[in-house]
């Protein structure tokens, strides 16, 4: 279990030198995860991994996408004042009053989670999701909030198996209905994608592996395609004397879909 916690405090810490993070920041993180490891101690998620690989997790993704580090610092803490005995105050003591307020407003937004939950045979009209995103947004004071908590939904919708197969439908028809769109909002789009095929997978296993084996057999031929788009484009621009950076992806297997 050490090992692996290790393993994954090393990849946060690596996801870091993307930006100009410098050693004080870096020893922050890992005195948070000092402390959430001690918290957490045995607490086991449902499919029996250590539960501090999760928080690591959540850390992780926040510094790839360059994430200030209270943002980091906060995803490492986000459960432990509502899973431990760890308090606001402590947090605040040791991290920073910022930190505090982050843990905080992550946990206030567990409120309305339940607001969010249905069955799976319930439809969800487009004006009750827009509504329920947009009060996600509003009882977060700080995007960051949502950031954490979207950052917490993507780990939680790639480890679904220990679930129910009615569990994990309902949870990804959730995730698709109100974090992907989120994701979108917030300019994440990685985390969109990475979403809407995790839902898919979860929603219509048999399309998402068509696709998916589809999407393998054709990648070469795919990406050529995109390279001689990309060609074409940057000397069609270059004879008009503008200057520009092309770039171009194959579409997601949920956008296929």
């Amino acid at each position: 279990m050490m090992k692996q916690a290790q393993t994954a405090l090393a990849d946060v810490l690596r996801a870091m030198n993307h930006g100009s993070q410098n050693a004080e920041a870096r020893a922050r993180v890992e005195r948070a995860y000092q402390l959430a490891a001690a918290a957490h101690g045995e607490q086991r998620r449902k499919s029996g991994d250590p539960y501090i690989q999760h928080p690591l997790a959540v850390a992780r993704l926040l510094a790839e996408i360059g994430m200030d580090v209270d943002t980091i610092v906060a995803g490492l803490l986000h459960d432990l004042v509502e899973d431990t005995d760890v308090s606001l105050d402590q947090l605040s003591q040791e991290f920073g009053p910022e930190v505090a307020a982050l843990v905080d407003g992550v946990t206030k937004l567990k409120i309305i989670d339940h607001l969010t939950q249905r069955s799976i045979e319930e439809e969800r009209s487009e004006q009750e999701a827009e509504s329920l995103r947009k009060m996600f947004i509003a009882m977060a004071e700080d995007t960051r909030v949502v950031m954490i908590k979207l950052a917490d939904r993507l780990h939680n919708m790639s480890t679904l198996e220990a679930l129910t197969t009615e569990r994990q439908r309902e949870y990804a028809r959730e995730a698709l209905e109100i974090f992907a769109p989120l994701a979108n909002r917030l300019g994440i789009w990685q985390w969109k994608w990475e979403l809407e095929d995790l839902c898919l997978r979860h929603i219509d296993l048999d399309s998402y592996r068509r696709i998916a084996s589809q999407i393998k057999e054709r990648r070469a031929v795919r990406e050529a395609s995109i390279e001689r788009s990309i060609a074409a484009l940057r000397a069609r621009l270059a004879a008009e004397g503008i200057e520009a950076e092309i770039s171009g992806r194959a579409k997601h297997i949920y956008s296929i879909y």
